[in-house]
């Protein structure tokens, strides 16, 4: 749903709001089409957002006069001036869900293939030839069963985005014993790179999340191969459930909000151990914004980086939240908040790919039979067994067809070599660090004072936010140039 919002004519420029929500469909961005950019429309605590989180706080986006409606909005309300959030779907608002002996695990496996193959073929329905992201884990595994019956012309794609994790030997062999098609894309930092590039001027808003950059390079080569759409196995984890792992509870009570002096990561010992920095980075973090992936920038980077307090602006939009969050009585009940907090990041990054290179998206996950259904209908231990078993149906329905698939243990993503960019790339992102100074002043010399500590993940994906941010900026402030071509200086905070 977008809704362009009438202003009084006294104000100036135009107020816009756009549905962002998987579960509403695919996003209209044609309002953007003619959006002016320039360094005044950005709004830079969103920037800070970015650089903090790797995402912007909902409804906030990376322009000031536009909103957007993720879930827990409701896109009818006024996201402007005063907007509200209501996480609907955590598990004590479920109804009086049926006991384990009142259910029939085959029957209800049944139903549940039958709900995923229904949401497949309607969410996939314009598509002439899609292709499915296959991570080989859970998600993506359940969901090629499910498409090998109801679109078995569909095309699987696995990327390989480093070392740590190889999900393609698995994932190939779902993919053909199902009789799909599948095909692997092997991380490629530079080329990716360039294919993100090549696309920022097409890409109505702005996301860092983590997995930009594969997403940019997977959504170009199926542009390239002759799809037309995009089957993505995201959105499932608010309605099952999110198991809060010790590690996660761990990381929780290190979180303190401290601001450390910038020194204690200048010594070999610490700067070249990411365990170690990624430890103290936490201790700088909201025990809440933790729950958030990935390593960035603390508050006082934040702050260097613009050469001015904004960080504070950025944490204090998480109070738009905090009812919820409150209301939360569990860890694991909190995550469920944070997945659909971040959902602005790990949907928009697809939504934005896809948008600037004219494919389709599909989130079958999101199809609200299917997400209704599991959330009221199957029983607690089902969702997550009792030793925090996530997913306890979805591992059911792919034990029909496999056994001892790695990666239904052990979870799989799309990571990406950030190391590699940082070594690549090193150069261009400092070029645009220095093109970018009237916003980021800090940037240049970060990456100056960093530079040899960029073989440290740590530091590689701060980089990375930088490397994501700094490019589209920039190409929306090229039509702020004023008369005699100089950038006209950003507004106050």
């Amino acid at each position: 749903m977008t809704v362009t919002i009438e202003v009084p004519a006294a104000a100036t420029g135009r107020r816009i709001q756009i549905g962002l929500s998987p579960h509403e469909g695919m996003p209209n961005f044609a309002p953007l089409a003619d959006h002016p950019g320039g360094a005044a429309a950005l709004d830079l605590v969103s920037v800070a957002d970015l650089l903090r989180n790797s995402f912007v706080y909902p409804p906030h986006t990376i322009y000031k006069d536009v909103k957007v409606a993720t879930t827990g909005f409701d896109p009818s309300q006024d996201l402007h001036d005063s907007p509200r959030f209501h996480f609907a779907r955590q598990s004590i608002a479920a109804k009086s869900r049926p006991a384990v002996s009142a259910v029939d695990m085959r029957e209800l496996v049944d139903t549940y293939h039958r709900l995923l193959c229904d949401a497949v073929t309607d969410s996939c329905s314009a598509m002439r030839s899609p292709w499915l992201l296959q991570s080989g884990g859970k998600d993506s595994t359940s969901m090629a069963i499910a498409v090998a019956q109801a679109r078995p012309q569909t095309t699987c794609v696995t990327y390989l985005g480093g070392s740590e994790e190889n999900e393609v030997a698995s994932a190939r062999l779902v993919a053909r014993r199902l009789g799909l098609r599948h095909e692997s894309l092997v991380c490629d930092p530079a080329r990716a790179y360039e294919r993100y590039l090549a696309m920022v001027p097409r890409m109505p808003l702005l996301t860092a999340d983590f997995a930009v950059l594969s997403y940019a390079d997977l959504a170009t080569e199926i542009l390239a191969s002759g799809g037309d759409g995009i089957v993505d196995a995201l959105g499932s984890d608010p309605y099952f459930g999110v198991p809060a792992p010790w590690q996660q509870r761990m990381l929780g009570l290190l979180a303190r909000g401290l601001r450390l002096p910038p020194g204690v990561f200048r010594s070999s010992l610490v700067g070249r151990n990411f365990k170690l920095c990624y430890a103290l980075g936490t201790l700088q973090m909201n025990a809440f914004e933790r729950f958030y992936a990935g390593s960035r920038f603390t508050d006082a980077e934040v702050d260097m980086l613009f050469g001015r307090r904004v960080a504070d602006q950025s944490r204090q939009r998480l109070e738009l939240f905090r009812a919820d969050i409150a209301a939360a009585r569990t860890q694991e009940a909190r995550r469920r908040v944070s997945a659909t907090i971040v959902e602005a990041a790990i949907f928009g990054k697809g939504m934005y790919a896809a948008s600037a290179l004219g494919l389709r998206l599909a989130y079958p996950y999101c199809e609200a039979p299917l997400c209704d259904w599991v959330f009221n209908q199957v029983p607690d231990d089902y969702l997550m067994a009792p030793d925090g078993t996530n997913k306890v149906l979805v591992r059911q329905h792919i034990a029909r067809h496999f056994q001892h698939l790695p990666y239904v243990q052990h979870k799989g993503s799309f990571r990406f070599d950030l190391c590699g960019l940082a070594r690549q790339r090193f150069d261009q992102v400092h070029d645009f660090a220095m093109q970018a100074q009237q916003l980021l002043p800090g940037a240049p010399r970060w990456l100056e004072t960093h530079h040899h500590r960029l073989c440290n993940k740590y530091f590689a994906s701060k980089f990375y936010l930088l490397a994501i941010v700094l490019p589209w900026l920039l190409d929306r402030m090229k039509t702020a140039q004023g008369p005699t071509g100089k950038p006209v200086e950003p507004p106050p905070m």
